[in-house]
């Protein structure tokens, strides 16, 4: 069998969809969408009834099939290996820091054989700004720490990426942050190229932000860790860590950020919240993603994550289901996070799961610290789609810039 990962047959099958997609299935797209009552939801226009057409074809069979994709198609994937280089690109080296690996984490880390590596990062400004890479920042300068979506299989940290839409619109419509750094932390993949399994995207995070602390200088409480889907999730886990175990280590692990940004965030990437009558099931036909087990792309994402380990560990470890609603969880507790700020889209399968880490962390942390927002007939993502998602889009990064401007 042709092994669709490796190069030329990755390019050749990716022109092959290309053309395939333009040419031939969205032409039928759009004339099955024309008669309201063929699109996923009545209230949906023609263009976003067709991009969400789109979006499924590149979650559903591009991704598994290909890995990460680049553009053009026979150029390498942007990753922890393969720096973007060129103009207005800022790369910065995120050193391991193994001492700051204790507790659980380091017991995982030993089990899946994984250890530190040495990472870039990227530095996006806002557009109009262009600050020098080594240039100090201001006392009291606000930064995001951006870790992006993907699965954990694909998308990258890099500024030309797609899914950077998400953190540049936030800065765009900011008027109190002007820059971000975004982490190119390690994707999973599986057999037969398997690597970087969880928790190695983890001990990434963990980097990056001693990075932003003990080498840049930042404060913790001028940082905003922001996520993304999958992203989401990592920033849960890593606020969680920092939470659970600053002040350990050496060098000792820095405290918790000022703020955390949740971009519909994936809390649960086991099968709890997979019942009949979910989100899970219900909003099926109206996302992007597929979640119902067990050939659902979020199954085949999560499993690729976890690697090896027993796939129990799913609905049992805060670090990857925190929204989970397995008994076998426990309490999961959420005293000692920042504020936070929570979207998600109410045409998502990942709903239901999202409402459930709003409730609880609402009921550990009070009201008053977190702000949530379900966006209208959206999609998963949907800020990084730009004009087909208007204008929830806007609506919601409006609510973001006044609540990163609040005290």
């Amino acid at each position: 069998m042709v092994d669709l990962h490796n190069q030329p047959w990755k390019a050749l099958y990716l022109i092959y969809e290309i053309i395939t997609i333009a040419a031939i299935r969205t032409p039928l797209w759009l004339l099955w969408y024309i008669p309201k009552s063929n699109r996923p939801r009545p209230t949906w226009t023609l263009q976003r009834s067709w991009f969400r057409a789109v979006v499924v074809r590149l979650n559903q069979k591009l991704t598994p099939r290909v890995g990460n994709i680049s553009f053009p198609p026979f150029l390498p994937a942007a990753d922890h290996r393969t720096v973007l280089q060129g103009r207005g690109i800022k790369v910065s080296w995120v050193e391991p820091v193994p001492g700051m690996i204790v507790g659980d984490l380091k017991k995982w880390a030993d089990e899946a054989g994984v250890e530190c590596e040495r990472i870039p990062g990227y530095w996006i400004d806002k557009e109009g700004y262009d600050f020098p890479l080594a240039e100090p920042f201001k006392p009291g300068e606000k930064i995001i720490y951006t870790l992006h979506g993907g699965g954990f299989i694909h998308q990258s940290g890099n500024p030309t990426d797609p899914i950077a839409m998400n953190v540049k619109s936030v800065l765009e419509h900011s008027t109190t942050v002007q820059r971000c750094f975004s982490l190119e932390y390690r994707l999973s993949t599986r057999p037969p190229h398997s690597s970087n399994p969880f928790p190695s995207a983890l001990l990434d995070a963990i980097a990056g932000y001693n990075y932003l602390v003990n080498v840049v200088g930042y404060h913790p409480e001028d940082i905003i860790v922001e996520g993304d889907s999958a992203g989401g999730n990592l920033a849960l886990a890593l606020v969680r860590y920092l939470v659970q175990y600053h002040g350990s280590g050496e060098p000792r692990i820095p405290p918790p950020p000022g703020r955390l940004l949740l971009l519909c965030p994936w809390p649960d990437l086991g099968d709890s919240h997979a019942i009949k009558g979910s989100s899970s099931f219900t909003n099926t036909a109206t996302d992007c993603l597929d979640y119902s087990p067990p050939s659902g792309a979020c199954r085949y994402m999560a499993d690729t994550y976890i690697g090896s380990m027993d796939r129990k560990i799913l609905d049992t470890n805060p670090y990857l289901s925190p929204a989970s609603r397995s008994p076998e969880m426990g309490k999961v507790s959420f005293e000692g996070f920042p504020k936070t700020f929570i979207t998600v889209g109410d045409a998502e399968v990942m709903l239901d799961s999202v409402r459930y880490l709003k409730e609880k962390m609402v009921e550990d942390m009070g009201d008053e610290k977190v702000e949530y927002w379900e966006a209208p007939d959206s999609i998963h993502n949907f800020i990084v789609f730009g004009a087909p998602q208007e204008p929830e889009r806007t609506q919601v990064l409006e609510k973001v810039a006044k609540w990163l401007a609040s005290e």
